[in-house]
């Protein structure tokens, strides 16, 4: 792991070990087998509909295996959670399971050997079987090995308001210059069009990534040098950052993933573009919002990739390479993918399973059924921007240049070519 994300991380781990320590109940030897589970939501608190679901795995984890294993969460925030993670493992108090996003942010745990590898117990007594495919550890998978089990799919999408629309007289856009006329007639109606976190820096990237990938930007072959950042599509999609940014609530730079989530299910804002995560978030907190809430796939720009892209993830559970009590740690991730959490995942969480369970669609939420729609006519997937690049470090440096265009402290030229400067500071050029 790049010695800098440690460094960032020392000041709060004694603050964190010291909860930790608190947290979990002495236990004496040779008795119950205890260990960690560590979340980016309160499990007490939240009304998001999966963190509903994931606090029932716990209970039930923990009334099913009395006087046996025991599990005990550590929560934080989802800005939070990498931060407070990395200061456990940097206190050599790694939770012996812990969720993370793939790609980058795994390999962070990869490559340092915290994250164990998996094959073993995925291939015994037939749990591998009962995932929907290979296919669902594409990005788990390193070296030929597996070091994380997914949890579910998500797609980003743009969630809209379907009475906003009505009152506004705007159809469902289609390509991003329609995009911009239904923001315009939205903003006349008295709403604000776009509702968005430049505060989270990779909810802002998110759009970013969906800007590039709609000019036609060719992220591998930017990754491996063939192309640089600083291009005429790259700063196209900046130029259009900047240009939606008009049609953000005033209060962008500064609101929170939450609060932006807010603004669209309590009816304020038209138009999120958020992961398909949001439907339990929105559902959880205002049920009332669902038969109003319409989900569609990013528009086209006209001579860029094909539009029927989708930004798609997962995510994932890895297990500390030190843990004490593998057997119960094992146990805790299986419990997160049988069949009656894999259902909730669906039927509750309006989140795509990754396991063959049944679910009944009927029950599910109705912008499931959207994604799923948009699912089934992509043509290809790829993944979030902040999270394909070259390092969790590039990610999060990207995310912030797109924080900066959006500020308008610099200009999209000036920022693509910070990243690409980037690159070639960190030997990637």
């Amino acid at each position: 792991m790049a010695k800098k994300r440690w460094l960032s991380v020392l000041l709060s781990a004694a603050m964190v070990a010291g909860t930790l320590a608190m947290a979990v109940p002495a236990q004496a030897e040779g008795e119950v087998q205890e260990i960690t589970w560590m979340f980016w939501d309160d499990l007490e608190a939240s009304e998001d509909n999966i963190t509903k679901g994931f606090k029932e795995v716990v209970d039930r984890f923990n009334a099913d295996y009395e006087g046996q294993y025991h599990v005990t969460p550590i929560t934080t925030t989802l800005e939070e959670y990498y931060t407070q993670l990395n200061a456990l493992v940097d206190a050599n108090q790694t939770p012996d399971v812990f969720i993370v996003s793939p790609g980058p942010n795994l390999t962070d745990y990869v490559a340092p050997g915290v994250a164990a590898p998996l094959d073993e117990y995925l291939e015994a007594d037939g749990w591998k079987d009962t995932f929907s495919s290979d296919a669902v550890f594409a990005q788990q998978t390193y070296d030929g090995k597996i070091y994380a089990v997914p949890l579910n799919i998500a797609a980003a999408c743009v969630f809209y308001n379907k009475d906003i629309f009505a009152e506004a007289g705007v159809e469902v856009p289609t390509t991003y210059d329609e995009l911009l006329d239904v923001c315009a007639k939205i903003k006349e109606a008295g709403y604000t069009p776009i509702t968005i976190s430049a505060g989270t820096a990779w909810c802002l990237s998110m759009l970013a990534g969906y800007l590039c990938d709609r000019e036609g930007v060719n992220l591998p072959a930017i990754n491996s040098g063939e192309e640089s950042w600083v291009q005429d599509k790259t700063i196209a999609a900046g130029e259009k950052l900047l240009e939606l940014s008009q049609y953000f609530q005033e209060t962008a730079a500064g609101d929170s993933n939450d609060d932006a989530t807010a603004a669209l299910y309590f009816e304020e804002a038209a138009i999120l573009i958020q992961g398909s995560w949001a439907i339990g978030q929105m559902n959880g907190a205002n049920p009332d919002f669902e038969e109003k809430c319409g989900v569609f796939q990013f528009p086209a720009i006209e001579g860029g990739n094909d539009p029927n892209r989708v930004i798609a993830k997962s995510d994932s559970l890895a297990m500390s390479s030190t843990t004490q009590y593998p057997e119960a740690a094992v146990a805790l991730m299986k419990y997160f993918t049988d069949d009656e959490a894999q259902r909730y995942t669906a039927e509750v969480g309006g989140k795509i399973p990754v396991t063959k369970v049944e679910y009944d669609a009927s029950v599910a939420p109705a912008q499931l059924a959207d994604v799923m729609e948009i699912f089934e006519n992509a043509t290809g997937t790829f993944g979030f921007y902040n999270e394909s690049l070259v390092s969790s470090d590039a990610g999060s440096y990207f995310d912030n240049q797109m924080v900066a265009i959006f500020q308008q402290e610099k200009t999209p030229e000036e920022a693509f070519q910070a990243v690409e400067d980037w690159y070639a500071e960190n030997g990637y050029r």
